[in-house]
């Protein structure tokens, strides 16, 4: 079912955008384009953001699971471990550079990847350096902590030059617009994140047990501990590198998930991945039909649905807990 709800999400993509396209159109510039209009605007301009949704949506939706099985905390995302204020940290750092003002759009993912993942073997190596290792009450203080110090810094920064601001503003809006080029080097990636989280689906169904449970099974709990964090490390990165930082995203999926088909990890992976990319689809193409002939971002078409979802959570009677 989840599959399938994917293939519509991305035919839906395909088919609407600033222009309005025919099925026509749509089969058409598939399966027999000849260069016309509807063709490049298909071919040329959505189909590379629908494969950039669709990889940020699958990464934001399992790294938000993951990121919640880990913590055991039900307002996790990959945000509490530093990672969205770190990349923000090293873009508008980069700002400050010489020749910054032409950097590339290649370049300023690099230093997003390169900040987001610092940010979080930080948090993961302040969070273990206690008599007991990484726990979920040191890992959540850390990524506070972490999160703290990059926002301040950046703060800082951006006062200071308006050159950062304008980098950071354009960087907070979050989309899947500006950086499809960059898919094809993050895939190798993106893969190795994804096939962490499922070599993690087992530790985590013993982790939310308790840790002393978990030992009493078998598992060692420092390397799940550190197997599901590298993952989620990765995969957020990943998408913060190719949409900006997605916050409610990693939030909304995980929840939405569980709510469906429990608090296994079998199929609350698998289902967040579905899940989180079905909606990044959604609401991107929601995003350019409702401002037609422009758009808008993805990231404020999820502060618009999540915050609702959100509400709907809060007044419910029965929810599935970690």
């Amino acid at each position: 079912m989840g599959v399938l709800v994917v293939i519509a999400s991305l035919a839906l993509s395909l088919a609407f955008g600033g222009r309005p396209t025919s099925f026509e159109e749509l089969v058409h510039a598939v399966f027999a384009p000849d260069g016309s209009v509807a063709d490049i605007a298909i071919r040329e301009l959505r189909w590379p953001r629908t494969l950039n949704a669709l990889a940020v949506g699958t990464c934001v939706g399992v790294a938000g699971c993951l990121a919640q099985g880990q913590t055991r905390n039900p307002i996790a995302d990959p945000g509490l471990l530093g990672i969205y204020p770190g990349a923000a940290l090293a873009i508008v750092a980069g700002s400050l550079l010489p020749g910054a003002a032409g950097m590339s759009t290649y370049a300023q993912a690099g230093f997003a990847f390169a900040g987001a993942v610092t940010a979080c073997a930080l948090v993961i190596a302040v969070g273990s350096a206690t008599r007991h290792g990484a726990t979920p009450l040191t890992l959540v203080l850390a990524g506070a902590a972490v999160s703290a110090l990059a926002g301040g810094v950046v703060s800082l920064i951006v006062l200071s030059s308006d050159a950062a601001l304008d980098t950071l503003r354009f960087w907070q809006m979050g989309s899947v617009a500006a950086r499809g080029a960059l898919l094809p080097q993050l895939v190798p990636l993106i893969i190795v994140g994804l096939v962490l989280a499922v070599a993690n689906i087992g530790p985590l169904n013993a982790l939310a047990l308790g840790d002393d449970t978990a030992r009493s099974l078998g598992v060692s709990v420092a390397r799940a501990r550190i197997l599901g964090l590298a993952a989620l490390a990765v995969l957020a990165a990943a998408s913060v590198t190719l949409a900006g930082p997605l916050a409610f995203a990693g939030l909304l999926v995980p929840h939405a998930v569980r709510g469906l088909v429990g608090a296994d990890y079998r199929w609350q992976i698998p289902g967040s991945a579905l899940f989180g990319a079905s909606l990044l689809l959604l609401t991107d193409t929601a995003g350019r039909v409702i401002a037609r002939p422009g758009e808008l971002p993805v990231g404020v078409v999820l502060a618009v649905v999540g915050a609702p979802f959100f509400i709907y959570l809060a007044r419910r009677r029965r929810l599935v807990t970690l």
